[in-house]
């Protein structure tokens, strides 16, 4: 079991699923969908971050 997996994929499956990437959307394309996508999971973290706060604040307001 010396195989890298990520999400249960070895080497040779994320090597051609970047190949097939790198054919449709060309390697000027990548770096701005990779931004995007950065973008995208900041936005969530600071959404989910952001509706804890609220569950706190809400639950100072019961206790007062």
């Amino acid at each position: 079991m010396d195989k890298l997996l990520i999400f249960g994929l070895g080497g040779q499956e994320i090597l051609f699923i970047a190949l097939i990437v790198l054919l449709l959307f060309g390697g000027k394309k990548i770096p701005e969908l990779m931004k995007g996508l950065g973008k995208g999971v900041k936005s969530f973290k600071d959404g989910m971050n952001g509706t804890e706060e609220d569950a706190k604040n809400e639950e100072n307001k019961e206790k007062e």
